[in-house]
C-alpha cells in the first residue's frame, strides 16, 4: 500500500481543511480524512464542542461520515489526521483494520502510536508546520477546552 508523497500531502491538506472548519465553528482544530483506493470516502473534524459529544474526535467523525463499509474496504484505507490519534481513535483504527495512518503532528499530543506500530499499522508522522501552528495557537488561546478534550484535570 504505497501512496506517492504528493498524494499524501494532498490528503493531509484535506485533513487540515477539516481542522480549520472545526476551528471556525468554535471547536478544536483537529481534522481527518479516510482514503480508500486514492479517494476520500470520509471527512471529519473534532465536533465535541459543536455537538456536545464525548466521542466525536476528528477520526471518529471521518469514520462516521464514511458510513458503513465492508471490512475489506477499511483494510485498503489510509487515515490522515492532523494530530496523533488518542487511545479511543487508535482503538477504532485497530478495530477496523486500517493499515496505514499519516499523522500531521505529534508535538502537541502523542496518542497511542506505539500501540498502532506494535499491532502492525504503518504510522507516518509528517511534522507539518500548519498542523503544529494550528494546535500551538489553539492550546495557548483555549487551554481549558484543550485539557477537557484530552482528559486532563485542570
Amino acid at each position: 500500500m504505497t501512496i506517492e508523497p504528493d498524494r499524501d500531502a494532498a490528503f493531509l491538506q484535506a485533513a487540515i481543511t477539516q481542522a480549520r472548519e472545526g476551528l471556525a465553528e468554535g471547536g478544536i482544530p483537529i481534522g481527518s480524512v479516510l482514503v480508500c483506493d486514492g479517494r476520500i470516502i470520509g471527512r471529519g473534524h473534532n465536533r465535541r464542542v459543536q455537538s456536545g459529544s464525548v466521542v466525536l474526535h476528528a477520526e471518529m467523525d471521518a469514520l462516521e461520515n464514511a458510513g458503513r463499509q465492508p471490512a475489506a474496504v477499511y483494510r485498503r484505507c489510509t487515515l490522515y489526521t492532523t494530530l496523533s490519534p488518542c487511545p479511543m481513535c487508535s482503538g477504532a483504527i485497530l478495530l477496523y483494520g486500517i493499515p496505514r495512518v499519516v499523522i500531521g503532528e505529534n508535538q502537541s499530543f502523542r496518542g497511542d502510536e506505539a500501540l498502532l506500530l506494535e499491532r502492525g499499522v504503518n504510522v507516518m508522522v509528517v511534522d507539518d508546520d500548519d498542523c503544529v501552528s494550528l494546535m500551538r495557537e489553539f492550546t495557548v488561546r483555549s487551554p481549558e477546552l484543550w485539557h477537557e478534550d484530552i482528559g486532563v484535570e485542570t
